[in-house]
């Protein structure tokens, strides 16, 4: 910073200005961008909801994957210069200690400066984005899971059934607008879903008709399993109740896999009539394999597994119109 000469003007570098920005008292706002910077890296790469749910040893590994990104992405630009890279604890200790569990922890954040700007920047790109500021204003909320209540308070919860259903999985079911005598309406809709652990809970994030998706969650009692979905782009609701008969004498098995579920969903189809879904669960044997993505199946597609068209071939049978 520095005056030019024989005038009153005052020059300001960038420099400057991040300096300046840095001794600045966390705003609000501020805080709450960095907040929903921290809950997004979480949910990126941990597939956790909030910054809350992730360890010091979780963050010291998303440092390494940011720290790889930024190396990478020098390489491509090909700039003489050595990337600045993140310490091992720089997220833990900088961004989660410092500053978002002290607000949390103290009377208010009157007493916290303002993070580091450019480091932010270098956040934001290395998540594919332009700027920090970019992030801010085009970045995605992550799925409002903790409106969706899905709870028996007096039940307790089968945790290590839930266990067991961790994974990827495909969807069939017969729920396509029917119209009768068309060979066209002769198909089978698949969807991709994916069950993880977040914390204490069990979530499901699912594809659905024309890119949208339905996020939710899974619990399970005694040997019922039950799901909650909302869509992400329309008042849509999902639900789902199973039941896996003699799991607790197999559950017990050495090597015991569940891999097939079936289920009666309830929704509102795509022609708004409220119906209720036979609908079966296969899980995706091998991760590389698995497709996030919506599709209709003809019953000779060899997508389609012949024991699951069998049961689903008559779109009569496992569609349940009378209301």
């Amino acid at each position: 910073m520095k005056l030019f000469q024989n005038t009153k003007v005052l020059c300001v570098s960038y420099i400057d200005l991040f300096s300046y920005y840095n001794r600045l008292i966390m705003s609000k706002e501020e805080l709450l961008n960095l907040e929903r910077l921290m809950n997004y890296i979480a949910y990126q790469y941990l597939k956790k909801v909030s910054w809350e749910d992730v360890s010091k040893t979780e963050w010291s590994h998303v440092v390494h994957e940011f720290n790889t990104i930024i190396e990478k992405q020098q390489r491509f630009r090909k700039l003489a210069t050595p990337p600045s890279l993140f310490g091992d604890n720089y997220f833990y200790e900088h961004l989660v200690i410092r500053k978002l569990k002290a607000a949390k922890n103290s009377a208010g954040i009157a007493a916290l400066s303002s993070p580091n700007f450019s480091k932010l920047n270098v956040m934001a790109v290395a998540l594919g984005f332009t700027s920090y500021i970019d992030f801010i204003n085009n970045s995605a909320e992550v799925y409002p899971f903790h409106e969706l209540k899905i709870g028996i308070p007096l039940s307790e919860v089968n945790h290590k059934l839930l266990d067991h259903l961790v994974g990827y999985w495909y969807c069939y079911n017969r729920n396509l607008p029917f119209k009768s005598g068309k060979k066209a309406a002769e198909r089978i809709w698949r969807s991709s879903l994916e069950i993880y652990k977040s914390g204490d809970e069990y979530l499901v994030e699912r594809t659905g008709r024309d890119n949208h998706m339905y996020y939710g969650k899974i619990t399970s009692y005694a040997n019922y399993i039950f799901i909650i979905m909302n869509s992400t782009t329309f008042i849509r609701q999902r639900h789902f109740i199973g039941r896996l008969k003699d799991m607790e004498d197999n559950i017990k098995r050495s090597g015991y896999a569940i891999n097939e579920l079936n289920f009666v969903s309830t929704c509102v189809s795509f022609n708004e009539e409220p119906i209720a879904l036979y609908e079966i669960f296969h899980r995706v044997a091998k991760v590389k394999d698995f497709q996030r993505t919506s599709v209709d199946l003809a019953f000779d597609s060899p997508l389609l597994p012949k024991h699951i068209l069998v049961h689903l071939k008559d779109s009569e049978q496992n569609r349940i119109m009378q209301h």
